[in-house]
């Protein structure tokens, strides 16, 4: 998947895992491109806890 997406295993993995701080664009499109998806179908909103400002 990485090599047919344009990225690295390594940041393929950091965004699997949910580590990824954000995404281009490009790579968006490129993941939803190979899994013929909708970029909703990838990303879920998360509140940021602001309890610990």
């Amino acid at each position: 998947l990485a090599d047919r997406v344009g990225i690295t295993p390594a940041n393929l993995a950091v965004l699997k895992n949910g580590r990824a701080k954000a995404v281009r664009f490009a790579t968006l499109a490129a993941l939803c491109d190979v899994l013929n998806c909708q970029p909703g179908d990838l990303l879920r909103w998360e509140a940021e806890d602001t309890t610990t400002r």
